[in-house]
């Protein structure tokens, strides 16, 4: 018979709590970082009325150190969404409106010839910067497109031969109008890839609508930006990245993600898969995704939330399922109920 007023039963089962409490414990600091974003948010918040999803996907991408592309229809809180959060940072900041006759030259700088002392000088263009605002990309043709693509990728720009190093953060927020069309080029698809996310912006619901006009009746400021504070250090902003780096993704958590990504190379649906430049991609994002909520482990959830927007830029719907109007958003919904959730 089992002895139950035995001691050594009971300190076995003390031991075996202490070790659950121990698993369940953050193993990284995460309540600075966590407090830092919600007082970012906080401050965005003072002036933007909703749009809670894109504001999180921008704080991600912000620890993720990845660009972002953000496509809505006009007045929808895009661009100064943007220039809030810039402003909530500790950074510089450049905007760059693009139009079509728009040169390379007006984004990277230019090499001017110093009559003082008989030399070329490189006189740096808006693009040195820590957080660049890029409104209406589609409204500039490949040729100044293309000039983003080395920035993009390794924050670097190589003229004349001699090549320059970006300061870090470097953040890249660049808007779209999907609706129009003339006088805009799409676009490439390595243009594309070069985004972390892709944020679809939607209006607002009648609650959201209200407030906005409330908002708006009741502000006295000319400068909608006027009362924000900066509640960010660069240093800290890069630190906050390193330890994004650091939190932990269990070996089926990226077998799930690998099959996340093969999926949309097999799907019947898509004429073009995803690279495994997403694979890493989504990675980073659920890591980022994550810290958000405190964590310093990954969950199926934080991989599901960054699907759509590391994804929906990244695969191309075939011509048949477009025309039936399947959006790429519905084909990654049927991907991720298709394949079964890691426990």
């Amino acid at each position: 018979m089992e002895n139950l007023d035995n001691p050594n039963i009971e300190n076995s089962n003390s031991i075996n709590l202490n070790k659950q409490e121990e698993q369940f414990q953050s193993r990284i600091d995460m309540i600075e970082l966590r407090a830092s974003l919600e007082k970012v948010k906080s401050e965005i918040g003072k002036v933007i009325v909703g749009q809670e999803k894109m504001i999180e996907h921008l704080l991600a991408a912000l620890l993720s150190n990845g660009h972002v592309l953000i496509e809505g229809v006009p007045g929808v809180a895009k661009t100064i969404t943007a220039k809030l959060l810039a402003k909530t940072i500790d950074v510089g900041f450049s905007r760059i409106q693009f139009t079509p006759d728009l040169m390379p030259s007006d984004i990277l700088g230019t090499s001017v010839f110093n009559v003082k002392n008989s030399e070329f000088e490189f006189k740096k263009g808006p693009i040195f910067s820590n957080f660049i605002l890029i409104d209406e990309i589609n409204r500039s043709p490949a040729k100044t497109q293309s000039a983003l693509f080395e920035v993009m990728e390794e924050r670097q720009i190589t003229m004349d031969g001699t090549r320059y190093t970006l300061e870090e953060p470097f953040l890249v927020i660049a808007t779209q109008n999907p609706i129009e069309h003339e006088g805009t080029y799409r676009l490439p698809e390595a243009q594309l890839d070069r985004f972390l996310f892709k944020i679809n912006v939607g209006y607002p619901d009648l609650e959201q609508e209200i407030a906005i006009i409330k908002n708006q009746h009741e502000s006295k400021k000319e400068d909608k930006t006027e009362g924000i504070n900066r509640v960010i250090t660069a240093e800290q902003l890069k630190n906050y990245q390193h330890l994004v780096k650091e939190i932990i993704v269990e070996s089926q958590l990226m077998e799930y993600i690998a099959k996340i990504i093969i999926n949309t190379r097999e799907n019947q649906f898509l004429y073009l898969g995803a690279s495994p430049r997403a694979s890493l991609a989504l990675l980073t994002a659920s890591k980022s995704f994550a810290a958000l909520r405190g964590r310093d482990f990954v969950t199926p959830e934080d991989i599901k939330e960054a699907s759509y927007a590391v994804l929906r830029h990244r695969v191309i719907v075939s011509p048949e399922r477009e025309m039936e109007g399947l959006s790429a958003d519905e084909i990654i919904r049927q991907i991720l109920e298709g394949i079964e959730i890691p426990r």
